[in-house]
Order: C-alpha cells, then structure tokens, then sequence
C-alpha cells in the first residue's frame, strides 16, 4: 500500500491511499480518516460508497465529517466508484453511467467488463482486509453509507451483510434500480439481461425476497432533479412498511442532489452511526 498524502485534520490523520487490487485487476485509490485517539485502541468504522462519476475525492474534499468523526471517534473509510487504468474497459459511447467512474458495486458477469469490474468483491472483501491490517479498526463495528449509486451500494451491501454492519443510511440512493433507467442499464451491462441476478443488487427486491436488517435511515432531496425518474424512494419506503423494517425517510425540502446536500445532513447521519457502533 503506497501513501498518496497525509494531512491533519481536526486532530486526527487524512490519508490518501493506493494499492494493487487483486478483485479488480488495477490500482484503486481509497481514502481513510482516523480520528484522535489512544495507543493501542481500536475505533468503529463508516464505510462511505460515493455516486456516479465520483472517485474517493468527492466526499474526502466535500463531505464534511472529519471535525465529527474526530469528536466520536469515528474512522471514515472512502473507496473509488470503479476500476480505472489502461486496459479497463468504458462505456462505449463515453456516458457518466456506465463504465468508468459508474462500478455500481456489482461484479460484472459480462464480458469486455468482467475481469475489472469486480467492485463487490472489492468493497466487501479486499478493501476491508486491507484497512484492517494498516488502521486501529474494531471490525465488531462496522457500519455503511453512500450517496445515490453509493447509496445503492450501501444498502444492498448492508442488507447483504446485516451482522457485519451495525447501522445503514444513505443520501438519495438509487433504491430500485431494476426499476429505473441507471440501473437498469448497469445491471444488463455488468450482469446480463438474468434478472434473478439483478435482484441481488436491487435493494427493494432484496427485501421483497427476504432480506432484513435493524433500521435505514435516508435523507432526500426533495429539489433533487433525478428524484422522480432514477430514485423513486417511495418504493423503498413501500418494502420496508411491508417487511416490518424501520426506516426513517427525511425529504428535505428544497434541497438538490449534490454534496450541498450531503454535507448539510452528514452529521446526523455520522451521529446516527456512532449510536449504533
């Protein structure tokens, strides 16, 4: 693992990281926050997924966590949205939702976009391995956010992983995305048109087949431009009622799709973790 760069921040450590993946094939490039701390202990961790077009910068530069996370000593864990580099196939035509910077947290089955695009197993296995062996992580606490493709990640993760993460919440997330037109052009790109796949990526259909999980937190836009056609909450505000999951859904009025948003409502979502953790 090679450092990138290292900043202080409200007392802790901002870091920048790059390593040789082995699930995707390439160099990703992840960021970790470790807040203050003593020797010797070990601290919870968020997981954050970022959306479409991101990489870890976005929310590492926009987010605003770290003054947060240092007081409830919180690690803040954000990886890339895909594989990048020579080789690494792209959308065809060159559009934001698909291809690079657009992972959408599956592995692909598809081929040019198989043997790289394999973010599931990177977010779920690899990257974990990795963060636990270089930062003072409590793997017994670990929880998941994202925003919009991310908190399409974060939820289908979480729910995927239900004793692995202690809280999930997501800002804007791409709730069902068998049903809209991102999704439904990532899932058929990546995974083929088996739509028993797709399921296992679409959170409102992993709770319609069984999958639970403690509580969901999710704050939305209401000014969100992609609100009506690509995020459809109310749908995942319908599963839960019917799965007898509690989800606590916050549209903000007013509010749009980007890190203005996040930010706005990034703590208390970090406080709603650090409950949890």
């Amino acid at each position: 693992m090679e450092t990138v760069s290292t900043n202080q921040s409200f007392g802790g450590v901002q870091g920048v990281y790059r390593h040789a993946s082995s699930a995707t094939g390439t160099d990703m490039m992840f960021s970790v926050f470790v807040p203050p701390h003593e020797e010797g202990a070990t601290l919870p961790v968020v997981w954050y997924l970022s959306g479409l077009t991101c990489t870890h910068a976005n929310v590492t530069e926009k987010g605003e966590y770290r003054r947060l996370c240092s007081k409830l000593g919180l690690i803040f864990v954000a990886p890339d949205t895909s594989p990048r580099g020579e080789g690494v196939a792209d959308d065809p035509d060159g559009a934001y939702d698909f291809g690079l910077g657009a992972g959408f947290y599956v592995d692909a089955t598809q081929e040019p976009y198989s043997p790289h695009y394999r973010m599931w197993s990177y977010v779920t296995q690899e990257l974990p391995d990795i963060v636990a062996d270089h930062f003072p992580v409590d793997r017994d606490r670990q929880s998941i956010m994202g925003h919009s493709m991310g908190g399409h990640g974060a939820l289908t993760i979480g729910l995927a992983y239900p004793d692995r993460f202690k809280a999930i919440s997501a800002f804007a997330p791409i709730v069902a995305p068998s049903q809209v037109p991102w999704g439904q052009k990532a899932l058929d790109g990546y995974l083929g048109d088996d739509r028993a796949a797709w399921r296992k990526h679409d959170a409102v259909a992993m709770i319609e087949d069984g999958a639970r999980c403690g509580a969901l937190l999710v704050d939305q836009g209401s000014a969100d431009n992609f609100l009506d056609d690509q995020l459809k909450p109310h749908l995942l505000a319908a599963a839960c009622e019917a799965a007898g999951i509690n989800l606590t859904l916050h549209l903000q009025p007013g509010y749009d799709h980007s890190y203005y948003f996040i930010s706005t409502f990034m703590a208390d979502h970090l406080r709603w973790h650090a409950e949890r953790l």
